[in-house]
């Protein structure tokens, strides 16, 4: 006699535990936003993989990653959602998605998405330095040494000459962070501003799932 748990099996081509969870692959810069916003919603039903932030450094090896990732685990979940924006791919990333039938987030990259694309949009800042609360916790791993900064600071004027101001997307409202926001603005000879975004159209995304 066929049990229940085999009829599952056999209609939906998953195992029982496999039915309804949707695996989240994303950048490991929003892991801790991500995980957050799990343990406020009580979303169970969503289970994280993370990439290595540092793919940011070298975008288009972010394509090939996702479709790994997803390749590798995707027989085990109902749905996969790919947390990426574009991220600098040229539109690769979301050709690979659409490839594999997945979906990912909307928008250039995680400045616009955490302000919300549409606002983002709208501001249209060419001169403007963003950081996350990820980067401002990163910063010399991400920015400074990268960018030789450390061994060559002459270098600042031909990185950031051409920006006039470092804007700080709060997704946290943390006055430690925000202190080291403005000490990073003032090592790159910016002016600072801070803005709390919150989790944007990030959160939106997730609680779409």
């Amino acid at each position: 006699m066929t049990g229940i748990d085999d009829q599952i099996l056999t209609d939906t081509g998953l195992p029982p535990e496999g039915r309804g969870r949707i695996l989240l692959i994303g950048c490991g810069a929003l892991a801790r936003e991500v995980l957050d916003l799990k343990s406020a919603n009580s979303w169970d039903h969503l289970d994280l993989h993370c990439l290595p932030a540092i793919l940011h450094n070298h975008p288009q090896k972010i394509p090939q990653a996702v479709e790994d990732a997803v390749t590798a685990r995707r027989a085990d979940y109902a749905e996969v959602f790919v947390l990426y924006a574009d991220c600098g791919t040229g539109g690769l990333l979301q050709a690979t998605c659409e490839r594999l039938g997945v979906s990912m987030l909307q928008g250039p990259h995680c400045y616009s998405f955490f302000e919300g694309n549409t606002a983002f949009a709208a501001r249209d800042e060419i001169t403007a330095f963003y950081l996350t609360d990820f980067l401002v916790r990163q910063f010399d791993a991400f920015v400074t040494k990268p960018l030789g900064l450390d061994r060559h600071p002459q270098l600042r004027d031909m990185y950031f000459g051409n920006y006039t101001k470092l804007v700080y997307q709060a997704q946290t409202d943390d006055p430690e962070l925000t202190e080291k926001a403005k000490a990073c603005a003032a090592f790159l000879k910016l002016d600072f501003e801070r803005r709390f975004t919150g989790y944007g159209d990030l959160e939106t995304a997730l609680r779409n799932l």
